[in-house]
């Protein structure tokens, strides 16, 4: 998904300087953005307060949404650089399109997993004829230094490993839980699974002590360690934990975001990934003049134009806004 906030500020995230190294409950509340003509998201990370959770950089929840009569999700072709974006649906329909030639219909549980490295370009819309419903999130990994150059490619999993217990039953979407592995590519230890929650349920998920977690609601009413966490909201947990005590007061969707906290600083603007303000520039330039993201063929409509960079330089991270 594509961050289509045209007032972009260049960001410095990940490093040890944020990261709480003991078990914490930070509720995360959500910035509201408009994408599109129909689609309004809760943009959690990055957040004033929390920049990442491992090399999780971004999360976006949207809807649900009755789109019986809108058209849904319109993102046009847009540029990517350093990252993965996964797409995670609970309702509806998202056709994916990139500059690799992937063509791929992502539909509820199944994992659309783009992997940009040194540069992709990439459309999503809802398909013409789509459910009524529209309901999911949109979640940005940020890769090491060491593969933020790999070719891109796109993987699209439509069956992913499980792990149940009683009222729960957990799809590892990425890295591994409890034994349980996602086919997805990763290139940091990481962990991104959807837990679905029935009514009454009280059960205690085990968790690694090493990486930082977080939390997001995606539905219904759930206490996580005795915090209640609405829809749209996160709750960041630190580290330091072996297992999460979890409660449903009704049917709940969650979403366990977390990883080895991110030791390299990272530079964020749009939709780019970088180690420096020069990476930025030489991506928006590359973008602009058409040299470096491909081109994604069979969408109908113009491609994204890049924000313009802020006039003052990018020095340290307390000058970053």
């Amino acid at each position: 998904m594509s961050n289509l906030d045209r007032q972009a500020a260049l960001t410095v995230c990940g490093g040890r300087g944020f990261v709480v190294a003991e078990p914490v409950r930070e509720l995360l509340s959500p910035r509201h953005v408009q994408l599109g003509e129909s689609t309004e998201v809760r943009r959690l990370l990055p957040n004033l307060g929390r920049r990442m959770v491992g090399a999780w950089a971004f999360v976006d929840h949207y809807g649900p949404d009755d789109i019986a009569d809108e058209p849904g999700m319109q993102v046009p072709p847009h540029p990517h650089m350093g990252l993965q974006t996964v797409s995670w649906l609970h309702e509806g329909e998202v056709l994916h399109r990139d500059s690799t030639g992937s063509l791929e219909t992502i539909r509820p549980r199944e994992l659309g997993l783009m992997t940009s490295g040194r540069a992709i370009s990439h459309s999503e819309e809802s398909p013409k004829s789509h459910a009524r419903y529209l309901h999911g999130a949109q979640l940005w990994v940020a890769l090491p230094d060491a593969h933020r150059h790999v070719e891109p490619h796109f993987q699209h999993h439509a069956d992913l490993p499980q792990v149940t217990a009683a009222g729960l039953t957990a799809t590892v979407i990425l890295g591994e839980l409890d034994g349980a592995a996602s086919p997805g590519t990763t290139y940091s230890p990481l962990i991104g699974a959807d837990l679905a929650l029935t009514a009454g349920t009280e059960t205690t998920l085990p968790l690694e002590p090493d990486f930082e977690y977080a939390v997001l609601s995606m539905s219904g009413e759930a206490h996580v360690d005795g915090v209640p966490v609405l829809p749209g909201s996160m709750l960041y947990l630190g580290c330091g934990r072996t297992e999460l005590p979890l409660r449903a007061a009704s049917d709940a969707g969650l979403m366990l975001l977390g990883g080895e906290p991110f030791e390299e600083e990272i530079v964020m603007f749009w939709n780019w990934i970088g180690r420096s303000q020069q990476d930025i520039e030489e991506a928006r330039e590359g973008w602009m003049n058409g040299t470096r993201f491909g081109e994604v063929k069979g969408y109908d409509g113009d491609p994204l134009p890049a924000p313009g960079l802020p006039a003052t330089p990018l020095k340290a991270r307390g000058r970053v806004r």
